[in-house]
């Protein structure tokens, strides 16, 4: 299965968008939605994903709630929108 760059990209913003403004999503979150019965090779590139994302300022990536730099983070990361307060 090939899933494009823009589409991993696209389905972060509609889960997002699905849920309240501070609520967060987990990658696995965006790899079941779009392969429900293979989702475990989607992990790395919906963080890769979520990484550019984050460089162009649309989301951030949390850890324990702290915004992490997406690139040096390992283990459970979340994805939200990103923050102006």
């Amino acid at each position: 299965m090939t899933v494009s760059d823009r589409e991993l990209e696209e389905r972060i913003r509609a889960l997002l968008d699905a849920r309240a403004d501070s609520a967060s999503i987990c990658p696995s979150d965006v790899a079941r939605a779009v392969a429900p019965d293979d989702w475990r090779p989607l992990m790395e590139p919906v963080r890769e994903a979520a990484r550019r994302l984050a460089d162009a300022g649309e989301v951030e990536v949390t850890q324990k709630g702290a915004v992490v730099d997406p690139r040096s983070a390992r283990g459970p990361i979340r994805i939200r929108w990103a923050r102006t307060d």
